[in-house]
């Protein structure tokens, strides 16, 4: 197989749009470092690449471990010698209970690895990006229409994806005196092995459940694959892809 030509680093890659992301990125002849909490997973997603998992370097990480995340970023420069595009893609639903009875711990966690995760990844990122030959990179953060609507008993999963926002915006101005250009991609209702419960039916705003569309998580790879396919000189800051039928627009 050719040396491939871009290399990328995905957290989240053992399952749901990390998994679809990933598989996406090494047919289109990526090299693809896969980082993730579980090496089973991790790995289960090579061996769904099939021929083109040899482009795949897998790194057990725990993103919220500052010391893992060194780490990881160690090894991709190692196996690939660059990085190209990071998409920070880790992140944790937490429990739908009310605001006032989540715990500390809960908030906490979704704090730890939707927030912080993200930020100690796209500090690697930025020293690997200014100082590699050509200059600079690409960051893509996976927000959510939760950093713009609030689904109900959400105060933590969505107080961090209006945080990534933030996140995205310091980094896209601070990446520009190194080539480094961030966006952010804000998927609605992909269908992945993630969304299963949701055909059960979903709580509404109103205090009704009801079952919501998806579409294709393919979607959102051809997303992800069209953002890192611009020049540097041009970004994509917000994109929002979404099943054209959920309840998004109007929510609440």
């Amino acid at each position: 197989m050719a040396a491939p030509k871009r290399i990328a680093l995905v957290t989240g890659a053992g399952s749901g749009i990390g998994r679809q992301i990933t598989l996406a990125l090494l047919r289109e002849g990526y090299g693809v470092a896969l980082a993730g909490r579980r090496q089973d997973a991790l790995e289960e997603t090579v061996r769904l690449a099939g021929a083109n998992g040899a482009n795949a370097l897998v790194v057990a990480t725990d993103v919220t471990d500052a010391a893992s995340v060194k780490q990881l970023f160690a090894k991709t420069k190692e196996r690939f010698g660059r990085l190209d595009m990071l998409f920070n893609n880790a992140g944790v639903f937490t429990p739908p209970v009310s605001l006032e009875e989540m715990s500390v711990e809960q908030w906490k966690s979704a704090v730890d690895i939707n927030l912080t995760g993200v930020f100690l990844c796209t500090q690697e990122a930025f020293r690997i990006m200014k100082e590699q030959s050509p200059r600079g990179g690409r960051i893509i953060n996976n927000g959510s229409i939760s950093a713009h609507a609030p689904r109900p008993y959400s105060a933590a999963y969505t107080s961090t994806k209006h945080a990534i926002t933030g996140l995205t915006k310091a980094t896209s101005l601070d990446g520009r005196a190194y080539d480094i250009a961030c966006g952010q991609i804000d998927i609605g209702n992909a269908s992945t092995d993630m969304t299963t419960l949701m055909k059960k039916g979903t709580l509404q705003a109103d205090g009704s459940t009801k079952v919501e569309p998806t579409m294709d998580a393919a979607h959102v790879a051809k997303a992800i694959l069209y953002m890192d396919s611009l020049p540097l000189e041009a970004n994509v800051q917000f994109m929002t892809v979404m099943a054209t039928k959920m309840p998004y627009i109007g929510r609440g």
